[in-house]
């Protein structure tokens, strides 16, 4: 195969569909603000490629039951000590094996969750991320065919959603 004719062969068959599908999604930094509803609360989130699923710092967790349905109260709160109580319905719960701790499980509650102009309702694991930077990781659960976390950048949008 002549040089000219592989080339042209890699950029239809390889670069340009790579191109293409990059194009739907937006670019935001590897920490963004996020805004979380219900509770009307902004947090710093860390978007993460490596962690399948979503979690939130929530401290006081409590399970009850309404309706007949299991339900969580639970509280989360910004770095500017505005704090919210919420009540939201348990979907699940995800066991996480830990290195060198026992398994740990913890409640799924949906959350809506505004990153620049992009809004997504995702299932998010209650669990206490005091000790961590960030009280907010975003895992594939929520970027997967919308966003592309740069590694260089920080903080490159802010939370823009209709509120839902």
């Amino acid at each position: 195969m002549k040089l000219d004719a592989y080339l042209t062969f890699v950029l239809f068959t390889m670069i340009l569909p790579a191109l293409s599908f990059a194009q739907d999604k937006k670019i935001v930094g590897w920490i963004e603000k996020a805004h979380i509803t219900p509770g009307a609360i902004t947090l710093d989130a860390k978007l993460d490629t490596g962690a399948d699923s979503s979690s939130i710092n929530a401290l006081d967790i409590n399970k009850f039951e309404r309706d007949g349905q299991p339900w969580a109260r639970f509280t989360i709160d910004d770095k500017k000590g505005k704090r919210v109580t919420l009540e939201r319905e348990i979907v699940g719960i995800k066991k996480v094996k830990r290195h060198g701790c026992p398994t740990q499980e913890r409640y799924l509650v949906k959350l809506g969750i505004c990153v620049g102009d992009f809004y997504s309702e995702i299932k998010v694991g209650l669990v206490d991320r005091r000790i961590l930077k960030y009280p907010l990781l975003l895992g594939r659960d929520f970027m997967a065919g919308n966003l592309i976390p740069d590694p260089s950048v920080e903080y490159v949008s802010k939370p823009a959603c209709k509120e839902k």
